[in-house]
């Protein structure tokens, strides 16, 4: 009988398993015993698929919770299923690029808005619109909701009101941005847990 330590749920433990097999996890070298291997990723090590299937069903109820929340729409669905195994990181990539643009903008509104002398409205709607339009092509709908209120302030010229809807779109996006980075994570070490093999059966 030996112990094995495995990563598990950002935690250590120990699992008795009747097989002579050391796993060192900080750099774990590519070790072949007894029809096992294991493989140098960095990530947790996860013991007979096991783990795959856990982070699967964690990852489906974390949409969930998201189309619950109306974070996200069914465009986010479809951009997923753009994604294939010529591109597996198809959909982090182009949420990466509107987060990456979705920032520029939060800051040029930002800077409009904390100009005293301001008076450009017309400006604040075209950055507004922008951010509308990728919104919307990801499945943010939150986010986009929040714009459209935001678009509206700014056609009736309420500073008040625009800077109120700023506030709620920066928060709208940094928990957009949170759970998305979440989903990701989990994504990539399904897919680590996934390319490991395991013993197979005589």
């Amino acid at each position: 009988m030996y112990l094995i330590i495995v990563e598990y749920d950002y935690e250590l433990k120990l699992i008795s398993f009747p097989l002579a097999l050391g796993i060192t996890l900080n750099n774990p070298p590519e070790t072949k015993l007894e029809g096992w291997r294991i493989a140098k990723t960095g990530l947790p090590v996860w013991m007979l698929g096991l783990g795959a299937d856990r982070l699967r069903a964690d990852m489906s109820r974390l949409l969930a919770l998201l189309f619950h929340q109306g974070v996200l729409d069914e465009q986010f669905l479809q951009l997923q299923q753009l994604q294939d195994e010529s591109s597996p990181n198809f959909v982090s990539e182009v949420v990466n690029i509107y987060f990456h643009e979705s920032e520029k903008l939060l800051r040029n509104l930002r800077n409009l808005l904390m100009d005293k002398e301001f008076w450009d409205y017309k400006k604040m709607g075209i950055h507004l619109n922008q951010f509308m339009g990728s919104s919307s092509s990801i499945g943010a709908k939150r986010v986009r909701s929040v714009c459209v209120a935001f678009r509206a302030a700014s056609e009736q010229n309420n500073r008040a009101g625009c800077l109120r809807a700023l506030e709620l779109l920066e928060h709208e996006y940094c928990y957009l941005k949170n759970k998305l980075h979440e989903l990701f994570q989990l994504e990539q070490q399904r897919a680590m847990a996934a390319g490991v093999r395991y013993p197979m059966q005589n």
